[in-house]
């Protein structure tokens, strides 16, 4: 009997300018499943998502070396979850040492996602992204490549990840010159302490291909939980990752970092006083109101992680223009508008993080 999940109230937005209902709420894999959680454990999340009206979720074979989709490809199957009834999205840049296992060529853009559907145990997935740009591959390769594998339908839809603006302008205009499809969606950072790009840069596509963003970090990986106002607790992502994140724990600690920290514990105190929620439930709530955004992607470990989330969807309603005013009032980093749109506005400058997620 196939596992059967409600929605329960979750909302659910068009994957950019895409038919694809995607729910506001997913759930993804990235230094979790696979890594430090497996088994069981990863089990009771999906299951306890699917349960709560998250259908999405997101991986990527650069996850734990391709574990990440092992993991989540044997959950699907344990679950006998209906294939229809999820939306399934990985993610091709990172594959493996071989000078042509990682980038964006189409030997490795066809051949990766020929061996992610091996460890999902699928036969397609909804969104094949390109996880960065590579500058070393033309455009028009990139974009032949992407639309081969909607051809072959192993995907329904390609989309990008922490592209600039002036890279996914690039793919749009190779796409309508060859009358192949174009991305659908970026996927981006985006927090309160991570705005300049989703909300700036992005704004020339958001006008004129009406792109939608899949959000990372919406929590700045943790530090919009509160959890490190007073240090670094042993069982968080800063100290378990140490290594991986040791220039943002150096930045934690600067000045800079102490302000963010003040930061967090008056967004703390507004939400408490004035919205009756925690700080995390505001800053989720706080992304799912921008009307670009598509889908929040949230990281579990636990089960009772997801479900205390989804409490940003009481918030939701909240957010009214005098509150989000005052939000602004605290953050004091709202990015300023362009001038122009179109591509003379797009700033070619702003290179893509290679620390991938």
């Amino acid at each position: 009997m196939s596992f059967v999940y409600e929605t329960k109230g979750m909302p659910f937005r068009r994957l950019g300018p895409s038919g694809l209902r995607v729910p506001l709420f997913s759930l993804g894999a990235w230094l979790t499943y696979g890594a430090t959680v497996v088994g069981d454990p990863v089990k009771e999340c999906i299951k306890t998502a699917l349960e709560h009206g998250i259908n999405m979720f997101d991986t990527a074979e650069g996850y734990a070396e391709g574990k990440a989709e092992l993991e989540m490809g044997r959950v699907f199957k344990e679950l006998d979850v209906k294939r229809t009834d999820i939306i399934v999205s990985t993610k091709i840049f990172w594959g493996g040492k071989g000078p042509n296992d990682t980038g964006l060529s189409r030997k490795h853009i066809i051949e990766g996602t020929k061996k992610c559907l091996e460890r999902l145990q699928l036969d397609y997935v909804d969104v094949i992204f390109a996880h960065r740009p590579d500058h070393s591959v033309p455009m028009e390769e990139i974009v032949r490549a992407f639309n081969f594998v909607i051809d072959q339908g192993w995907a329904f839809y390609w989309a990008t990840s922490e592209w600039s603006a002036h890279e996914i302008e690039e793919a749009y205009h190779v796409a309508s010159k060859l009358g192949l499809i174009a991305p659908i969606a970026e996927q981006c950072q985006h927090n309160m302490f991570h705005r300049e790009r989703p909300e700036k840069e992005y704004a020339p596509l958001y006008k004129n291909y009406s792109i939608g963003t899949t959000v990372w970090s919406g929590l700045a990986r943790g530090l919009l939980t509160g959890k490190y106002n007073n240090g670094i607790p042993s069982d968080s992502r800063f100290a378990v990752h140490a290594d991986f994140f040791k220039t943002r724990l150096e930045k934690l600690q600067s000045e800079e970092g102490q302000r963010e920290i003040e930061k967090v514990k008056q967004l703390s105190e507004f939400a408490e006083k004035e919205l009756g929620c925690g700080v995390q439930h505001l800053a989720l709530a706080w992304l799912a109101v921008n009307p670009n955004t598509s889908t929040v992607i949230l990281g579990a470990s636990k089960p009772e992680q997801i479900v205390d989330n989804l409490k940003a969807l009481d918030v939701i309603p909240k957010l009214t223009p005098e509150v989000l005013e005052k939000i602004e009032h605290i953050l004091e980093n709202k990015p300023t508008p362009w001038t122009t749109y179109g591509r003379a506005s797009l700033d070619t400058s702003v290179r893509f993080n290679p620390t991938f997620i």
